[in-house]
């Protein structure tokens, strides 16, 4: 290598990979829109430096990502996949009695709607339409992670690539989010990203087999 080549960092996509286009259509940018949300709502509590956010993104993961949100989107993908729609609204209702999920709900809602609202056109799909009703009747919220696992299943993306895609752009987002206030560098940014990135592959095995294991039981 010639002394005073520069070689570019790599890009936050370029680290998360390229996502198919209706996921991107779909999932992408509401990914982000709601972790921007999110840490508004919990303010990024505690998070002070790169050592407190790395410790915030550990416990997101473990705590909200891995144990409610993936198999939240795995069982809703099941749902639609079969035409289940009374089971994805008693789904939506189950999900407004988690703990772990208060702080989200407002933000997840909200995004979950905006992202179901995309595939209102699709007339044929009855699992869109009637979760739609039920939401305007006021009988379903419409959280996005149950709105992602139905969106999945109506364009029949293999389910592992949209968990993947789910969990590395909702992680992205928590840490662009606290990249201004925390005054993060660039190469501060890319490091932390691809720590984190690194775990989802794990984190969505662990998930498939727990939810594997609960449906033999």
């Amino acid at each position: 290598m010639n002394v005073g080549t520069k070689i570019a960092a790599p890009a936050p996509t370029e680290l998360i990979g390229d996502a198919h286009p209706l996921l991107e259509q779909l999932g992408a940018t509401d990914a982000v829109a709601l972790a921007t949300e999110v840490a508004a709502a919990i303010q990024l509590r505690h998070v002070r430096d790169v050592v407190s956010l790395r410790v915030f993104l550990d416990a997101y993961r473990t705590e909200i990502l891995g144990p409610l949100e993936l198999p939240t989107i795995m069982t809703a993908y099941g749902h639609a996949s079969r035409g289940e729609v009374r089971e994805l609204i008693q789904l939506d209702a189950r999900l407004a009695t988690e703990k772990g999920l208060r702080d989200f709900a407002i933000a997840s809602c909200r995004v979950g709607q905006r992202q179901l609202s995309k595939l209102r056109a699709l007339r044929d799909q009855r699992v869109v339409q009637r979760y739609l009703a039920a939401i305007e009747k006021g009988e379903a919220r419409g959280w996005h992670t149950l709105v992602y696992g139905v969106a999945l299943a109506v364009y029949s993306m293999p389910l592992r690539q949209g968990l993947q895609h789910y969990a590395q752009h909702t992680m992205r987002g928590f840490i662009e989010s606290a990249a201004r206030p925390l005054r993060l560098s660039e190469t501060t940014i890319l490091e932390v990203l691809s720590e984190q990135t690194a775990h989802v592959p794990q984190t969505i095995e662990s998930t498939v087999a727990a939810q594997s294991l609960l449906r033999i039981s």
